[in-house]
This record gives C-alpha cells, structure tokens and sequence, in this order.
C-alpha cells in the first residue's frame, strides 16, 4: 500500500503543485540557469524552480549533500510526514530504504575533477566520495529517520527508481520488510552530462522554443529534454497500515522487469524487451489487460524510442490499448533519468486515485506510428482502475509497475 507522497519537480516542489501544473499542461522547460550554457549546443532543460534546501536541512548540511540528495531528503520528508512516519516508526529494524539514481551527484563529480586538475590534489574536498555515490541518498535518509531495515541503491539508468520502488514491493510482499521508503533523485543537468547527451544526438535542439521540445509521440520529435528531481513513496503491507491507522493512498499491484539483451542505448524492435516486462507485470498483479485504463508512458520523445513502446502497448494490451490513454508526462517534466520512474509511478497512482489524467502537451502533428490516444493537449477525466507506468534504461532495462485505486 501507498501511504506517503513526496514530489520535487521541475513543475513544482511538492505533490500539490506538481500535480496542477501537469493537469494545467505546464511546460518545465526553460534555458538552463544553473550555469552558463553558452558553449554547448543545446541551451536549455527542465530544471527545478524556487527549491529551498534550508526547507529540509541546515545550511552546514546543504553544503556537504549533492543536489540530488537534497532532492531525495526533500521527497522523503515530504512522503514520510504524509504517512505519519515521522518520528514514529514503529517498526525501525523492518522498515528498509531503497533510493534509485542513475548518476549520483554529477555536479559534486565535475567540480572535483575540475578542482584536481586545475588546483592539484589537495583541493579535492573531503567529502567528494560521501557526496557523489548513488547510494548516498538512500543512506541520509536512513540515517534522517532511524530506518534499519534494507538499504540500498539501485542504479539502472533510467529505470533505476521503478526498480527501487519494485524491489520494495516485493520486499514487503515476502515478508522482509513492512515498510519501505523508496523512489529516485536526479540531479544531471550539468555541463558533461548536457554535452555527453546532446553530442550523441539524444537531446531535442530546439533552443528557441524549449517549451515546445518535448514532444512525445509527435512527428517531429528531435530527442528529450534533460530534467532533475526526486520523487519517493512510502510503501507498507495493508496490515502495517491498517494497525497504526493510515491513509491508504493507492495499491501496488504488481511490478515487471526485463533486459533486452540487444543494444547499449537502442530499444529491442518491436519493444521486444518492454513486452515482456509488461506482461510479467501483470501477471506478477493477477492482472486482467481489460482493467488497464491509463499507462504512463516512458515516451521520452525519441524516434525510435516512442515508436518502439507504442508497439509493445498493442502487442501485449491488444483492442485494450485503443480503450486506454497512453501519455507521455514527460512532455511537461522532461525526463529525470534515475527520478523518473519514481515520479511517473507517483502520477499513476495520482490518476488512479483522483480520476483525471494529465495531458500530453505539445502534440502538433499526429504521427501515423504512435496511433495510440495520448491525451494530447488536453486532459481527461475519467474513473482509471488500473495504471501502469512504464520505465527503461540505457542498457536494455525494462521496468513496468501497476497500482490500483484504492476503495477503502
């Protein structure tokens, strides 16, 4: 079950704004602040607007915690006071951490790399190690609230917080745990990561009008644009949560996982690999196709990429998939690499939840190979049973996750 809730995006710094702004078709992309992107070819990405870390830490903390663990602490405070967790365990050495990411604390590592080659060794800080792993943000937050259960990192590119949060409910299904706090955070909109992306043609170019570039399912999409966040959930077994009274906010239902085994940044065809992670999915969930209303789509707005999940969708869902809406957030948030499953599995419980689906923006020309209904421009009200968020990695890693609207 789904008790907690925390959200740091580049629409908004926490669930409630986030939420009105992909309801509103907010667009999140924006020229690049953070430094100056002059000379790089691509000049723009979906940052994270107005985020206070002194909401969540001391300033001395702020300094020795990469961006990306700030987001996790962030997502985790919030999640965690929603669950009524805070201060609270009841259950410390059976309630486990699992924090996905993809790079780690990016910024921490040029900075570094920067600091020894113009500066020497000893200018390397201290806390270069502590700051850059992946792991870490699992870690603080352990550590923030006395969590002693599993803790770890999962580190799966794009797929690595659908991972997390996957693993965590199979943890609590068999028994290791009852609670998880789980999710991702990503933090690499840097200078190498903007240029290593955009010099293998991966990110859209469209520095004039970054609103519009990302475009899912369009047929003039040109690449994804690059976003930071963290999303985390609070996952606990009904009877954990039902015994000290909480708010049930949606049910896991199952969760899928596959390699493609085909190519290091290309989809298996036909989305060979992403078919057989839906179809353990539902199987995984007992799940009847039928019952499926909404899917968050991967759709990062890659040629083949998009192409690739639309037909896996039909493949494995058939005339379901012409009944259901299958929408790419991303055409709002960007795409937070590491963070982004975590975020879209939290929009699915969302939809499942309130009964409206968020549009996916910037469709301007129909593309006769993405034939699905994507919302595009608008959105939808409409009762979702059953969602399924989709999530898949450089590597060939394919995660498909299901939650269930929750009746009391």
């Amino acid at each position: 079950m789904v008790t907690g809730l925390g959200l740091v995006t580049p629409i908004g710094t926490d669930v409630d704004s986030t939420w009105t702004a992909l309801l509103a078709g907010t667009p999140g992309a924006a020229p690049i602040t953070k430094f100056d992107p002059a000379r790089l070819s691509v000049r723009f990405a979906c940052e994270v607007k107005g985020f206070d870390p002194l909401q969540y830490m001391d300033r001395k903390e702020s300094r020795r915690y990469d961006l990306f663990a700030q987001f996790a602490l962030a997502a985790a405070h919030q999640a965690v006071t929603q669950a009524g967790l805070e201060g609270r365990v009841p259950s410390p050495e059976r309630t486990g951490v699992i924090i996905g990411s993809g790079i780690g604390g990016m910024q921490t590592y040029e900075d570094n790399c920067t600091a020894y080659v113009l500066k020497g060794p000893d200018r390397v800080s201290p806390f270069f190690v502590p700051m850059f792993i992946p792991d870490i943000a699992a870690g603080l937050v352990s550590i923030r609230y006395g969590l002693k259960g599993p803790n770890y990192a999962t580190v799966s590119a794009c797929a690595s917080s659908a991972h997390a949060i996957g693993d965590s409910f199979h943890m609590i299904r068999n028994g290791t745990a009852d609670a998880m706090v789980t999710g991702g955070a990503e933090a690499a909109i840097t200078g190498l990561t903007v240029a290593a992306f955009s010099n293998m043609k991966a990110l859209s170019t469209r520095n004039e009008s970054p609103e519009t570039a990302s475009r899912p399912f369009d047929k003039d999409r040109d690449g994804f644009v690059l976003g930071d966040g963290g999303a985390i959930v609070v996952l606990e077994s009904l009877e954990h949560a039902e015994r000290r009274g909480a708010r049930i906010l949606g049910e896991v239902l199952g969760y899928g996982a596959s390699g493609d085994a085909y190519h290091i940044t290309s989809p298996a065809e036909h989305g060979e690999g992403a078919q057989r992670a839906m179809r353990a999915c539902l199987a995984d969930g007992q799940i009847d196709a039928r019952d499926v209303g909404y899917i968050n789509a991967h759709g990062t707005s890659t040629s083949q990429g998009d192409v690739a999940e639309t037909e896996a969708v039909k493949a494995v869902l058939g005339e379901q998939a012409r009944q259901l809406v299958f929408g790419s957030t991303k055409s709002m948030t960007g795409h937070l690499l590491g963070g982004a499953g975590a975020l879209e599995f939290g929009v699915s419980m969302l939809v499942a939840s309130c009964g409206v689906i968020p549009p996916t923006i910037n469709q301007f020309t129909p593309d006769p190979e993405c034939d699905l209904d994507c919302a595009p421009n608008r959105k939808v009200e409409r009762r979702v049973d059953v969602a399924l968020s989709n999530s898949f990695g450089f590597g060939g890693h394919n995660v498909t996750l299901a939650v269930k609207r929750w009746d009391a």
